[in-house]
Parts: C-alpha cells; structure tokens; sequence
C-alpha cells in the first residue's frame, strides 16, 4: 500500500497542467475541480489523502469567485468604454485566439515556461483588443472609437485573465493543503 502516494502526486500534476489552461480561455479551474471531485469520489476512503467534499465544495466555490473575477474584469472594460455586444463577443474570440498562437509564439522566448505565460497573456490580450475594435469598426464606429473600446477590452482581459490565474493557484494551494495536513 505503500504505492498510494502517487495517486494524489498525480492529481496534483493534472492540476497545475490545466491551471496553466487558464493563460488561454479554457476552464482549467473547472477542469480541475472536476478532477478533485471524482478523485473524492472514486479513491478508496482511507487512502485519498483527506480530498473529501468539503474539500470539493471549497474549490467550487473559489471557481465560481475566479469565473466572477474574470466576467466583472472583461465586462467593465468594454463597458466603461460603451463597447456594444458585437465588439465584446469578437473581444472573447480574439481573446482566445491570442491565447493559442500566444502560447505557440511564447515557445520560442528564451526564458522557459514565462515566455509562454507572457506571450499568451499578452497576445490574448491583444486578441481581445482587436476583436473589440474589429466588432466596433462593423457596427460602424470610427477607427479611433473602435480603438478606445478595444483598449478598454485589453486591459479588461489582462486583469481578469490574471484574477482567475491567482483564483487557480488558491485552488491548487487549498487541494495541496489538504493532502498534506488531515482534517482539512
């Protein structure tokens, strides 16, 4: 039995892999809650090193905040600017793809794993800002109009993009602690 361990080394691996899905619009926190929940609920009772439900209800909690954080950041920096829903939906999709190509491009920094995270949350950004800008450009605004909404929507993306990121690392924290120290 001496084996178990892995189990939870295991799990926390998975987990900061899809934290790290974060830097691209994908749900990597609720990935990992997901996770947690079907290691609570499949590993044998003895041996799941104290990831119980509370332990669950705890990370969906701090997902829900980390979604809240992300929604209130990218939605204030479009509004702020009176960004209409065509440019915010564009801002989502020029988001996500600034993220991918922002993870391929960031490969090629030559500073391991902080490139990566550097090029996706800034291209994602910039994806956001284009995205507005293209939406706003469409819906017949001026270029230097189109420009302000899309600038609002990058820095409503960075900051909430970073919010969740910090929210993921609690997770990861809180589901570490409980593994470590019983009865959390």
């Amino acid at each position: 039995m001496d084996w178990l361990w892995i189990w939870p080394l295991l799990l926390l691996i998975f987990m900061v892999c899809c934290w790290a899905l974060n830097l691209v619009g994908i749900p990597g926190n609720w990935i990992n809650l997901v996770a947690v929940a079907l290691y609570a609920w499949l590993m044998p009772n003895p041996h799941r090193a104290d990831l119980g439900w509370i332990v669950v209800g705890a990370l969906l909690l701090m997902a829900v905040v980390g979604e809240i954080i992300e929604f209130a950041a990218g939605s204030a920096g479009a509004a702020t600017a009176g960004g209409s829903k065509r440019g915010a939906a564009l801002a989502m999709v020029g988001g996500l793809i600034g993220g991918i190509v922002g993870l391929i491009v960031g490969t090629f920094v030559p500073i391991p794993i902080v490139g990566s995270v550097i090029g996706s949350l800034l291209l994602s950004s910039a994806g956001a800002l284009l995205g507005a800008m293209l939406g706003e450009h469409w819906k017949g605004r001026e270029l230097e109009e189109s420009f302000w909404v899309g600038h609002a929507a990058f820095w409503g993306r960075l900051l909430g993009t970073v919010g969740k990121i910090a929210v993921g690392a609690m997770m990861i924290m809180a589901a570490t602690a409980a593994m470590l120290f019983e009865k959390i």
